[in-house]
């Protein structure tokens, strides 16, 4: 009564959700392993919108600015002034701006 019915058996469900579980922890650990990698990224690509900031203010002022807060406002947002790792680091001798150590 049963035999023309066309589907899946148990025995092949369990195998598809055996491949993809296996896929899952092949893929799962490289995701995680890129996450440092982009927010060290993120934090290189911060530091040099704020670096570039520092000289637009430089442009603007014809002077450096003695610290990162004297950019908030109109060149940068406060959150521009950290990334994941912490503040970022400013020499206003220099004018260079560095992610945090």
């Amino acid at each position: 009564m049963f035999r023309n019915q066309k589907g899946f058996t148990l025995i092949e469900m369990l195998v598809v959700l055996m491949i993809i579980s296996v896929l899952i922890i092949l893929i799962v650990p490289n995701i995680t392993k890129r996450t440092g990698n982009v927010n060290e990224k993120g934090c290189e690509a911060l530091v040099s919108v704020v670096q570039s900031q520092v000289e637009a203010y430089r442009l603007d002022e014809n002077k450096l600015p003695s610290k990162l807060d004297d950019l908030e406002g109109e060149y940068i947002t406060k959150d521009q002034k950290k990334c994941k790792k912490g503040n970022l680091e400013y020499d206003a001798s220099t004018g260079k701006v560095s992610p945090p150590k």
